[in-house]
């Protein structure tokens, strides 16, 4: 991540570019004109991650140009994507639009982003060979539930969520890898609340990477 004053010389040649003025952004993003001058000069301590997305959408900005993760600077638009967030982590406690570790973006339909919230979420590891591969994008519905059988993002004991089928039985919960080299997870009922061990969401879509 760059650092706040070449963030703030970003935010600053974009809002130029667009015609815009600091009380304009300001009312945008729902902060005073002056705290956008703060930013555009890098007198904040810290700029978080979610202010910098609300910085970008005011600006019709890539995210991840502003903060030097990409050198696309215009959001890719068509006329049927609406752009998600792709995250290298998501864990217990955070709330996903405050989660920093964004990655990459993806799009899906407009039809799928009007029913349900989503997100995306870089796979690790090769526990899910064949089908899902290490550096594929997963796009998750997020739930705290789902059916047995369906491939799930799961959180255990509070660490990084990872990916898995869920498999159900009345004595508790199986988390299975695809790839046969990893041995299936078991968690009893009583486990699954003390541990805890809590869905984040369903896997709807693979986006893999070649």
């Amino acid at each position: 991540m760059l650092s706040n004053i070449e963030i703030g010389k970003k935010i600053e040649y974009a809002r130029n570019l667009r015609g815009l003025t600091h009380e304009e952004i300001g009312k945008r993003v729902g902060v005073a004109k002056s705290t956008i001058q703060r930013y555009e000069k890098g007198k904040i301590k810290s700029i978080k991650t979610p202010v910098v997305q609300s910085i970008a959408l005011a600006l019709s900005v890539n995210p991840l140009w502003v903060i030097g993760k990409s050198d696309e600077m215009e959001i890719k638009k068509t006329k049927k994507g609406v752009v998600i967030n792709v995250y290298g982590r998501v864990a217990a406690g955070i709330p996903i639009e405050a989660i920093e570790d964004i990655i990459d973006t993806e799009e899906i339909s407009p039809e799928m982003a009007r029913t349900d919230e989503h997100f995306g979420l870089q796979i690790k590891g090769d526990s899910m060979e064949p089908k899902i591969s290490e550096g594929d994008n997963v796009i998750v519905r997020k739930q705290e539930d789902a059916e047995s059988g369906d491939t799930v993002i799961a959180l255990v004991n509070g660490h990084d969520a990872f990916c898995k089928r869920l498999m159900k039985y009345e004595s508790g919960i199986s988390l299975v890898s695809t790839n046969p080299v990893y041995e299936p997870k078991h968690y009893t009922n009583e486990e699954i609340e003390k541990l805890p061990v809590k869905i984040l969401g369903k896997v709807v879509e693979l986006r893999a990477k070649f």
